[in-house]
C-alpha cells in the first residue's frame, strides 16, 4: 500500500480569506490523498466563512475547519491540527502557511519522501532552496535564529525555524505535541529537536519560500526573541530523552 494513505495539511489563519480561497484548490490538485484542517482564530475578514462556503460547494469530505475564540498562537494551533489529525487516524501530517510562502506543488515532493523518511523538512537554506522579496531585516533574523539554534542544541538542521514540515503519526504520537509550550520560530525549532532526539530520521529537500501574496506578515521581533532563549530551555528539557529503538 501506498505511504501515505491519508495525509492532513494544517493550516492555521488569521484574515486569510483571498489566500486561501486560491490555496484550497491548489493543495487538492497536487494529489488525492491530501486533506485540509483549516485552523481560524476568530479572522474579523471572515476567514472561517469562506471555508464553510468551500465546504458547501463540494469539499465537505476533504476540507475542515476548527474555528476558536481568537488569537490563540500559532503553536497552539497546530497542536490542536495534530491531536484532530491523529485522533481521525491520518498517518503523515503536514504544516503548511496560508498565504502561499510555501508552494503548494512541493507538497508532491513531501509525500515521496514519507515513504523513506520519519518527518521530513522543507528547506530554504540547502542547495536549490532560498527566499524571494524578503529585506535584508528578516533575512537576517532568520538565518542568524537557524545558526544560533544549530549551536546551541548541537543539532544539523540546515533551516531550524521552517514553517513547511510533514510528520509521520508515529513521531507525533511519541513527541506527544501537548506538552509543548513555544510559539512562532520556537515552536518549528521544539518540534525538529525533539524529534531528532528521539532518533527519527529525517530529510531537508530544498523549497523557495516566496513572500506571502496579500496581507500582512505575522512575523515579529518578540517572536524571534522568544526563540533566542527558548533553545537553552529546549537543550536541558530534552537532553537526556528517551531514545527511539
Amino acid at each position: 500500500m501506498l505511504y501515505p494513505s491519508r495525509a492532513l495539511v494544517i493550516i492555521p489563519t488569521y484574515n486569510e480569506r483571498e489566500n486561501l480561497c486560491h490555496l484550497v484548490p491548489a493543495i487538492f490538485a497536487v494529489d488525492p490523498r491530501l486533506h485540509i484542517l483549516v485552523i481560524d482564530d476568530a479572522s474579523p475578514d471572515r476567514t472561517a466563512e469562506a471555508v464553510c462556503e468551500m465546504q458547501k460547494e463540494g469539499c465537505d469530505t476533504k476540507l475542515f475547519l476548527l474555528s476558536r475564540p481568537g488569537k490563540m498562537g500559532l503553536g497552539s494551533a497546530y497542536i490542536q491540527g495534530f491531536k484532530w489529525g491523529l485522533e481521525r487516524k491520518y498517518d503523515f501530517l503536514i504544516q503548511m502557511d496560508a498565504d502561499w510562502s510555501h508552494n503548494p506543488g512541493d507538497l508532491a515532493r513531501m509525500l515521496r519522501l514519507a515513504n523513506e523518511y520519519d518527518f521530513v523538512v522543507g528547506s530554504r537554506y540547502i542547495a536549490g532552496g532560498g527566499t524571494v522579496d524578503w529585506g535584508i531585516w528578516r533575512k537576517l533574523i532568520s538565518r542568524s535564529a537557524g545558526i544560533y539554534s544549530r549551536l546551541v542544541l548541537r543539532s544539523g538542521f540546515a533551516d531550524f525555524t521552517g514553517g513547511f514540515n510533514g510528520w509521520s503519526d508515529e513521531v507525533l504520537e511519541a513527541i506527544r505535541p501537548e506538552m509543548l509550550r513555544s510559539d512562532g520560530y520556537s515552536f518549528q525549532i521544539e518540534l525538529k529537536y525533539r524529534a531528532d532526539r528521539l532518533g527519527f530520521t529525517h530529510a531537508e529537500f530544498p523549497i523557495v519560500f516566496t513572500e506571502r501574496r496579500s496581507g500582512k506578515s505575522k512575523m515579529s521581533f518578540a517572536i524571534a526573541l522568544e526563540a533566542c532563549w527558548r533553545v537553552w530551555q529546549f537543550r536541558f528539557k530534552h537532553r537526556n530523552g528517551p531514545r527511539k529503538f
